[in-house]
């Protein structure tokens, strides 16, 4: 397969990005198409579809062989599943996907890009192809969804010193409080006295988790 765009975002590693598409709306990405593929003709009538389904690669996933089983962080790290009843990374084939919202279809010198709300990529990984989703055939309401059904969803009241964000844009500030918002700990870390870190829209973000209430203790 050949590699049609890549995404441009505040990603830098793995940790802090969304667990699934669509839960942070407030992160706001760019896809940048390969030059090869940098024909306006090809996104004729997208522009009316408000969603998207990204196809991409876990391109950094680090993996030797591939496994029958993985332990969804979800279910504390302790359970083993089924790898094709999973959306882990770790994979016979490392491909991902992703149904992002589509905001604005822009020309740039690099020419047409999409900018998209709520995409769980790291920044550069690489797209092999995008699809309109399509709501008569995509939306099941009465879907179920397996062992996600009755796990606890951790969410957490995010607290940023205003000394802190103010060396925040206000479109950085608004994407790293629905980041946090979503706890990117591990499921099955709660220690109130450990601190976590991550790298976001290039900066360097400390927290910690108390009484569920998630203080930004650093931005550097």
């Amino acid at each position: 397969m050949k590699v049609i765009a890549r995404i441009r975002n505040g990603f830098e590693g793995k940790f802090g990005i969304p667990r699934q598409s669509g839960l942070v709306e407030e992160v706001i990405s760019t896809i940048v198409f390969e030059p090869e593929y940098r024909v306006a003709e090809a996104l004729r009538g997208i522009e009316e579809f408000s969603h998207l389904w990204l196809i991409w690669g876990f391109d950094r996933a680090e993996r030797a062989e591939w496994s029958p089983t993985v332990r969804p962080p979800r279910l504390g790290g302790n359970r083993r599943i089924g790898v094709f009843a999973t959306r882990s990374p770790f994979r016979p084939n490392a491909i991902g996907l992703s149904c992002v919202k589509l905001m604005e279809v822009e020309k740039t010198g690099e020419g047409m890009v999409l900018r998209v709300a709520g995409a769980d990529l790291m920044n550069g990984t690489p797209i092999y192809d995008i699809k309109p989703y399509l709501p008569y055939a995509d939306a099941h309401p009465e879907a179920t969804g397996g062992f996600t059904d009755g796990t606890d969803k951790r969410k957490t009241e995010v607290y940023i010193p205003e000394a802190l964000a103010d060396c925040l844009s206000e479109e950085e500030r608004k994407a790293l409080k629905g980041i946090l918002r979503e706890d990117p700990r591990p499921a099955y870390q709660d220690d109130p006295e450990r601190v976590y870190g991550f790298e976001y829209a290039g900066k360097h973000i400390e927290f910690f988790v108390r009484d569920g209430v998630l203080t930004v203790s650093r931005i550097q």
